[in-house]
């Protein structure tokens, strides 16, 4: 499989997320808006209901650790299950969505909590996998040596690893007591960054094998998140490689998503072509006003910063819900009434059915 060149910039992603960690995502030239502005968008009722948020979904939540090992590869796959007090039940069958979420390159599963937190206040499951070869693990060890440690999390192996560690968990969780409230038939799966392209290869990405494109999709996902996908880095078409991705599909970004350090750049725009050319007959995207494309990693800012990476975190939160009930329901008005919400922090918001109007 010619993964390694899949991968080839996750390795500058991961260097970015350090280069980064701390620093402003926020630029009036290509925002259009001054942090003078954005402040004052960033109500204090807003950044005080963001808190408010937080607090109040881990009182609706419950968290299990699981330690599978997968005897045929010899790796073992943590997970964290966010489990709801109470399941958003669906009437026919009396149980609820699973959601399984993959970490960015260098992180964990702890790192995204905030997510798994809010999708199971909302009555959804979420597992959230540790990915052993390109999990926080990384950073860990001689800083002199740390390329080389990116370089080894982002080859072809561990590109293939990531996708069967989710097949393997899958597999375990539905197969365990802690599943007798999912719907095995809904099952969404979600991902930041390298675990967005992740998210892809199990949506139905292909990627190539000796000449060939292959496709390492798996039918019980029904729909996915994508925040900050990186494009796909071979010499296929995007709508080649995606021509599979006939699922529903929810991306999410920033105008300052990029990532640029020495030889290597991806520009904002990238997420937008990734969008444009899915497959996928049902797809939306949200582009924030600000914001880097480490914003949606869970770390903790202490800068002047923190109130705008709140409020974008929040309305993410509400905005994957939404998606999220639209897939299990069929019933949209959650996401539009998001959108009226939310046009104060918006650059873009497109729909499959806006497409036509572009």
């Amino acid at each position: 499989m010619n993964t390694q060149r899949i991968w080839t910039g996750l390795v500058a992603l991961a260097a970015t997320a350090m280069l980064t960690a701390g620093i402003s995502g926020c630029s009036a030239k290509a925002t259009g808006l001054s942090p003078t502005v954005w402040q004052q968008q960033l109500t204090l009722p807003s950044v005080q209901k963001a808190q408010q948020l937080a607090l109040a979904v881990s009182d609706q939540v419950d968290e299990t650790e699981f330690n599978w090992f997968d005897q045929s590869r010899q790796r073992l796959v943590p997970a964290l299950l966010f489990s709801p007090k109470q399941p958003a039940l669906n009437q026919a069958k009396g149980k609820t969505a699973l959601l399984v979420f993959s970490h960015g390159l260098g992180g964990s599963k702890e790192r995204y909590a905030y997510l798994g937190q809010y999708w199971a206040s909302q009555g959804y499951y979420s597992l959230h996998l540790q990915h052993e070869g390109s999990d926080r693990k990384v950073w860990q060890g001689s800083r002199l040596l740390l390329p080389f440690r990116l370089m080894d999390a982002a080859d072809e192996s561990e590109a293939l690893a990531r996708v069967q560690d989710v097949r393997f968990a899958l597999d375990q969780f539905l197969a365990s007591d802690a599943a007798q409230g999912v719907d095995p038939n809904q099952i969404l799966m979600a991902g930041h960054s390298y675990g967005a392209n992740t998210s892809m290869l199990l949506a139905g990405a292909q990627v190539e094998q000796k000449g060939q494109l292959v496709s390492l999709k798996d039918p019980r996902i029904k729909a996915a998140i994508l925040i900050s996908a990186p494009p796909f880095y071979n010499d296929q078409p995007l709508q080649q490689v995606l021509a599979d991705v006939t699922i529903p599909t929810l991306h999410i970004t920033t105008t300052e998503d990029e990532i640029k350090v020495p030889g290597y750049y991806s520009s904002p725009q990238d997420r937008l072509e990734l969008f444009y050319a899915m497959a996928s007959p049902y797809k939306v995207m949200a582009v924030f006003n600000g914001g880097s494309h480490n914003i949606f990693s869970g770390w903790r800012r202490n800068d002047e910063t923190a109130n705008q990476n709140k409020v974008i975190k929040a309305a993410t939160q509400a905005l994957s819900a939404a998606f999220i009930q639209q897939v299990v329901s069929g019933d949209s008005s959650a996401l539009q009434l998001w959108q009226q919400q939310h046009q104060a922090v918006l650059a873009d918001f497109i729909r499959s059915d806006m497409l036509a109007l572009r």
